[in-house]
């Protein structure tokens, strides 16, 4: 098992930004690649970022390519992304998810490629 806690999350303005963070714990982190994902009330959830076990490969959805940062920090078994100009269409629970994997170079921005997720944390951006 692979517990995923996030944080981070909160109410802002439109332009402001945030920094999420995911926490990890019970299995070797760096045998996962990790991703981000968000559902916004009445939609589906979709992918936002991921990136590889080594932390060199990153992914990252249209809608927030060149605003959202994905790392990660393998001695802090932590991920984070770093959300830049936030709109208010970013509004949504954000969900942690890890993937294992045994390709050091793989990401994946299908929710079924993942077999563990967070409890999610909000992000509510008022324009």
């Amino acid at each position: 098992q692979v517990q995923l806690v996030e944080s981070g999350g909160g109410l802002v303005q439109a332009g402001d930004s945030l920094r999420l963070s995911c926490a990890a714990s019970g299995r070797t982190f760096t045998n996962y690649a990790m991703g981000w994902f968000r559902q916004a009330p009445g939609k589906e959830r979709e992918f936002v970022t991921s990136i590889n076990r080594n932390g060199d490969v990153t992914t990252y959805a249209d809608s927030v390519k060149g605003r959202f940062t994905i790392s990660r920090d393998n001695a802090k078994n932590t991920v984070y992304v770093q959300m830049n100009s936030l709109k208010a269409d970013d509004s949504a629970v954000y969900y942690c998810a890890a993937a294992f994997t045994y390709y050091k170079d793989r990401v994946y921005d299908n929710p079924d490629q993942y077999h563990y997720w967070g409890q999610g944390t909000q992000v509510t951006v008022s324009s």
